[in-house]
């Protein structure tokens, strides 16, 4: 892939993800720039990272070939409107902002514009991110490649073939870390209602979910219910507490769940 200049307009989490696994896999960092409102996070990722840094949106975007947007998405609309002015016509734009459409943008910079959009992550910090894109039929095989050189550098990526698949990701992957997140601190949470030491009952649940995740990576000739099976033994101590979650309907809130993700990605879609 031929190297781009690549500007990221907004230092928060996302961008410090991306950019250190772009550093970590060799980009340079000479061509690295970000900007930000505060001077803190860009301090820390050019300490960090050795990238440029600034506070101006219009030159960081103006010597950039590719500009990732980086904003929260009640701030995209602002933000777009005043890079606007500039000639984007052979720009790569890539948003990782949730629930605004591509044509949105389109509206936004009232221009026509070249737009990836993506939906990282936020374990793409530490290199095991999964990254949903979308891109329609006019960007160039180029301009996808730029971009799935970007994603993965934080992990592993997958195209949708039409924008709405966009929310599933964000439903199975871009939230659902949280979900886990949220099982792990009640086991642990469990653990010591039982009276087991905080860090001995993290320690064993956050190793038991590393493992678990290992075991479905590892045997993909196995569907997700055989691997659970094969821990049951029928009446057994794991029997009782898999039918004691089925009981309380885990299948169904965990649908539910998610099926309001997606509901929350599509109203945000009329928001913004």
């Amino acid at each position: 892939m031929t190297q781009a200049k690549v500007c990221f307009i907004g230092a928060g989490n996302m961008t410090r993800s991306i950019i250190s696994g772009l550093v970590k896999h060799g980009y340079p960092s000479d061509l690295i720039h970000a900007t930000n409102p505060s001077k803190g996070k860009l301090d820390a990722l050019q300490q960090d990272f050795s990238i440029q840094v600034s506070h101006d949106n219009h030159a960081a975007a103006q010597a950039a070939d590719v500009i990732v947007l980086s904003v929260k998405p009640q701030l995209m609309a602002a933000v777009c409107e005043d890079l606007s002015s500039l000639d984007l016509a052979n720009k790569l734009i890539i948003t990782i902002a949730a629930g605004i459409p591509a044509s949105r943008y389109q509206d936004y910079f009232k221009q026509p514009i070249k737009l990836i959009r993506t939906m990282p992550n936020t374990p793409t910090q530490i290199g095991y991110g999964m990254t949903g894109i979308y891109a329609d039929d006019s960007i160039s095989a180029e301009h996808k490649a730029i971009c799935e050189t970007l994603m993965q550098s934080g992990g592993k990526v997958v195209w949708v073939d039409k924008e709405p698949e966009l929310d599933q990701v964000i439903a199975l992957a871009g939230s659902s870390p949280a979900y886990f997140f949220l099982f792990i601190e009640s086991m642990i949470a469990s653990g010591v209602n039982m009276g087991m030491a905080e860090d001995k009952a993290r320690l064993l649940a956050e190793q038991a979910a590393l493992g678990a995740a290992q075991m479905v990576i590892q045997n993909q000739q196995l569907s997700v219910t055989e691997l659970r099976q094969n821990v049951m033994s029928k009446g057994g101590t794991t029997a009782r507490a898999v039918e004691t979650f089925q009981q309380g309907g885990l299948v169904e809130l965990v649908d539910k769940a998610m099926t309001n993700c997606v509901a929350r990605a599509q109203e945000m879609a009329k928001t913004f």
